[in-house]
This record gives C-alpha cells, sequence and structure tokens, in this order.
C-alpha cells in the first residue's frame, strides 16, 4: 500500500483540529482599560472629604505610609486594595476619589472610586451616617459617563466601559448597623437581612450590564466578628478571661453564609447577563489566614488597631494626637475597623492571583 496514500485525510483533519476552539489557546480577553469602585471605607479613596459627615479621615494619624505621608481620606495607613490593583494593572499609581477636584475627565478614562465610608447596600446605613448612597453613586458615575463622553466620544467611552474592571465592596456597616448593634431594627433574621442586601446587589449588577459593563467583580464580607471594634464589644457582652481577644464567631458565620449566597447570585448574574463575568471577590480568606497565621505574614497584631487603643477608635475617633504603633506593618488593622497598608496588599496579591486569570 502506498505509505502517501492517508497524508490529505490526515492533513484535513489537522486542519480542522486547528481551526476548532480551544480553550487554552483561547484568544486573550482585550486588556482592562480602567477601575471603578462603589461601596464603603475598603475603596473609599477620600469622597467623603467633600461631603457634609463625620466620616471622614483627611487628617493624621491617617495616610501616614501613603506616599508623602498624606492623609487622602483612606481609612487606613496607606493604600487600599484598589490602589494596588489599579497599580499592579498600570493604570495609574492610586484610583483617586471621584469628587476630588484635582480629577480631570480624562483622568476618569482610567478609573476613579466613587465609594463613600459608612455607607452600604442599604440606602439607611448611608443616610443614618450622612454619606453617600449607592443610588447617589450612580448618578456620580452616569455623570462621570457623560464626562468621558465629552472628551473621547460615545464609542471609546463606551470601549472603555466595556474593558473597564468594576468592584463593588459594601455590607459590613450594613450588618453591623442593622443586626449587630440594632440602630435601625431587625428585620426577621439574620438571613433575611442578607437575602435583602443581595437583593441590592443584584440590582446594581443589572444597573452596571445594562450601562456596558461586563467585568464586575464583589467583595464578599469580611470576618466581622474579627474586627477590633467587634471583638472589643463582644468581650463587654460576653464575660470573657480577662484580656483574652477572640474573634466573635456568630458573626464570622454569618459573613460565611453570606458569601455563600453571594457566590451563588454571581454565578447566576454571569449565566443570565450576556457576555458578562460576575465574580466573587474573596476577602474573608486572606484575613483570616492573617490572623490564624500572622507569622507567615509578619504580623505580630491582628485583633487590635494601630490607632489609640486599637479597640474602639476609627475616623473622628482616630485623632491627629492619638499615640499610634510604633510599626504599623506589624498590624493587620490600623484602627478598630479598617485594615491596614499591609493587610490590604495581601488581599490584593490575593486577588490577582485568585481574580485575575479569570478575567
Amino acid at each position: 500500500m502506498n505509505p502517501n496514500h492517508h497524508k490529505p485525510i490526515l492533513l484535513i483533519f489537522f486542519t480542522l483540529l486547528l481551526q476548532l476552539p480551544n480553550p487554552i489557546n483561547a484568544s486573550p480577553s482585550p486588556p482592562i482599560t480602567a477601575l471603578y469602585a462603589f461601596g464603603d471605607s475598603t475603596v473609599d479613596s477620600g469622597n467623603n472629604n467633600y461631603i457634609p459627615t463625620l466620616f471622614q479621615s483627611n487628617h493624621p494619624p491617617y495616610g501616614r505610609s501613603f506616599p508623602a505621608k498624606l492623609s487622602t481620606g483612606r481609612f487606613s495607613d496607606g493604600k487600599l486594595a484598589t490602589d494596588f490593583i489599579a497599580s499592579s494593572l498600570g493604570l495609574k499609581p492610586t484610583l483617586p476619589a471621584y469628587l476630588n477636584p484635582s480629577v480631570k475627565p480624562v483622568d476618569l478614562l482610567t478609573g476613579v472610586s466613587f465609594a463613600s465610608a459608612g455607607g452600604g447596600l442599604d440606602d439607611r446605613t448611608a443616610m443614618m451616617s450622612l454619606t453617600l448612597t449607592m443610588d447617589k453613586q450612580w448618578s456620580y458615575f452616569e455623570e462621570a459617563v457623560r464626562k468621558m463622553k465629552s472628551v473621547v466620544g460615545d464609542l471609546e467611552a463606551n470601549r472603555v466601559i466595556k474593558n473597564a474592571l468594576f468592584v463593588i465592596s459594601a455590607g459590613t456597616n450594613d450588618m453591623i448597623y442593622n443586626v449587630y448593634d440594632h440602630v435601625l431594627g431587625r428585620f426577621i433574621s439574620v438571613s433575611d437581612y442578607q437575602d435583602y442586601l443581595l437583593s441590592k446587589v443584584e440590582a446594581f449588577i443589572q444597573r452596571l450590564h445594562d450601562a456596558g459593563a461586563r467585568r464586575i467583580t464583589v467583595a464578599g464580607l469580611p470576618p466581622i466578628g474579627c474586627l477590633p471594634v467587634q471583638v472589643t464589644l463582644g468581650t463587654i457582652t460576653i464575660p470573657r478571661i480577662f484580656h483574652h481577644r477572640i474573634c466573635t464567631e456568630n458573626q464570622n458565620a454569618d459573613s460565611q453564609l453570606y458569601n455563600q449566597k453571594l457566590q451563588k447570585l454571581n454565578f447566576r448574574l454571569s449565566q443570565r447577563l450576556p457576555g458578562s463575568k460576575v465574580l466573587y471577590l474573596d476577602i474573608y480568606t486572606p484575613l483570616i489566614d492573617m490572623i490564624k497565621h500572622p507569622h507567615r505574614y509578619g504580623l505580630e497584631e491582628t485583633l487590635v488597631g494601630c490607632c489609640g487603643t486599637g479597640l474602639l477608635e476609627a475616623g473622628p475617633l482616630c485623632k491627629p494626637l492619638s499615640r499610634t504603633c510604633e510599626d504599623v506593618s506589624k498590624y493587620m488593622f490600623f484602627d478598630s475597623v479598617h485594615p491596614s497598608q499591609k493587610a490590604y496588599s495581601v488581599i490584593a496579591t490575593y486577588a490577582f492571583k485568585k481574580l485575575f486569570p479569570l478575567l
């Protein structure tokens, strides 16, 4: 038999094989054009500086690790996770606040934060703290889109939005104010209130999709029971061994339940919204790992903040004259609620490892 008899058949087979879609060698997604953040203090770069609220951090000792030691309005000693992400994506060194007067329309094309410290998914949370509701943040985004279109035209602005990364990070204040501190009254159950918050997440993601967003990440809840202020309040309400600070485990369990529900919601939305990726941004895992294994990260204090006593101080209570720790890089929290720059860098690194291969 002629050995060359099967060559044409093999050639046709391999030609067809090369034309089949290959998920491994599929063309990469377009580069991320911008980063837009919505939510609370975890992603607020300083918007609260420009609204009449007590929830501000544009004063020392906040910012002591930031370039030039500027107190920018970030609730930390330095950069937030979104700053590290924006920098790693090559967009800009830090993510500015939308309300900052120095932000020009052209700056909007690579991203800004619309977030507001003290806010939440539940509008009543923001109203209580006199900060920006999610609706107000959305209206600022719409304003920003109009500004971008005036600079580069509709087509380019739409391209930027389509390929941008959108981050939603909120929910902790809602749980603390409405469930644990009962400032705004009780829902029927914790689970019912979580479902209410997730309905707000779903509605906001739908808005983003309708506006052209296709890459959306939603941060889960942290281990709320390990926030220094919650540890302190838990120590007061539940007698414990003197000076022995431990996390409030039922609050951590609530966070885990919420995060499980959020992951299921994100999956459903990814299926329902054509062309979209709606991904879960896990902040619980890196934070709890820092608490359980502090020395892996060079940390020494994980349940006490660096500012003041580290037990209750945050925002206006963390004052310019407050005593602060000597080496903040050894602290997981800067004040009694907010992570340090060191912790935020760990969260950002974890996000890049787990999340960005999927984008």
